[in-house]
């Protein structure tokens, strides 16, 4: 038999150990990549989309003049929107096999992001390419909401650079929206005048207010769009033809209106005041049914509003509030039913076979 002496120094150090592997397993809080693991979103796997037997087949290669490639942003933040989007795209397409999908994400969050596209949509054809974010990030100045000013919402001023250089069309789209009409007829749009990019304007906007009375008041400025006749367009729908887009040199110009909104406000609004320095009144038309925008309400409140008059192929929650946020919240606006049935979010209601 041990001494009580001797039992109680072998016995301590065993107690500690066993104290220690309590608390490690069962009170130490789970690290920030087990948190973002167990608190991602899943979704349910979305059906498979065949061609009607009009369509041609297509290798999908970027030079394929009869494919659809499609360009989205892609983040944590907005991945449920995402989701919706794409699901709207296929389902009302007539050739979806025949659209390839051209995703910009962060550096970090592509391998997550491109498993959570691979079991959501099987048999999606589709590319990541990493945007760093540093490119932007220095550019950005403060604007009147901070999800504006996320250095993703800048990827679109790259495009160009970041997708293959083979790729000469693309149409771009925000991750707040959903397509009630085959997206073929919005990419078939033609770019007329050695146009760089399509989109749906609107000329009744009052064009002066997405500048600063400094820009106005500064003729070297405002005479930027001296012989235009510049209009609103809303950057989350459109029609780009990367190739007139590299020649020129755009990106190019809208970084160097980035570079002086740093030294000189000379806008409020987030990315789009630099597009509209660059493309407003030089661009190729598209009709407003193709991008019925401001869902998501203004910048700062958020509020419900109806559609635009017209006929409907797009309806875009642009603005503060987005339609899975007010759903969850129990606060829906009217016009969120219509975006709820491409939600593919799993949750703890829905019976699955």
């Amino acid at each position: 038999m041990l001494p009580r002496a001797t039992l109680s120094t072998f016995l301590i150090p065993i107690l500690f150990i066993f104290l220690f592997l309590f608390i490690f397993i069962f009170i130490t809080p789970p690290t920030n990549a087990a948190a973002a693991v167990a608190d991602a979103p899943r979704f349910r796997e979305a059906p498979k989309f065949y061609n009607l037997g009009s369509c041609p087949s297509l290798s999908l290669s970027p030079s394929d003049p009869n494919a659809i490639h499609m360009a989205m942003t892609l983040d944590a933040a907005y991945l449920r929107g995402s989701i919706a989007a794409i699901l709207s795209v296929l389902q009302h397409s007539s050739c979806p096999e025949n659209i390839a999908f051209h995703f910009v994400s962060s550096s970090s969050s592509s391998p997550d992001l491109r498993a959570t596209l691979s079991s959501t949509f099987p048999y999606l054809h589709f590319q990541i390419y990493p945007f760093d974010s540093s490119s932007a990030a220095g550019l950005i100045s403060t604007s009147i909401r901070a999800a504006l000013d996320c250095p993703l919402n800048y990827a679109r001023n790259y495009l160009a650079d970041l997708l293959p250089s083979s790729l000469t069309k693309v149409v771009y789209l925000d991750s707040d929206l959903v397509l009630v009409d085959d997206i073929a007829k919005l990419a078939a749009t033609p770019l007329p005048n050695d146009a760089v990019l399509a989109a749906p304007e609107y000329c009744n906007a009052n064009f002066t207010s997405y500048f600063t009375p400094t820009f106005w008041s500064n003729p070297s400025l405002s005479l930027t769009f001296a012989n235009r006749r510049p209009c609103y367009f809303n950057t989350g729908v459109m029609v780009i033809d990367l190739r007139r887009w590299r020649q020129g040199g755009y990106t190019t110009k809208i970084v160097e209106w980035m570079e002086l909104q740093k030294r000189i406000r000379i806008y409020e609004l987030g990315s789009l005041p630099p597009f509209l320095l660059v493309f407003a009144g030089n661009i190729a038309p598209v009709d407003h049914r193709w991008n019925q925008h401001g869902l998501g309400g203004d910048n700062f409140r958020g509020l419900c509003r109806d559609l635009h008059p017209g006929p409907v192929s797009l309806l875009h929650w642009s603005g503060k509030g987005k339609p899975w946020a007010r759903l969850d919240a129990n606060r829906p606006c009217p016009l969120d039913a219509l975006w709820a049935p491409y939600d593919l979010l799993r949750t703890p209601y829905i019976l699955e076979s």
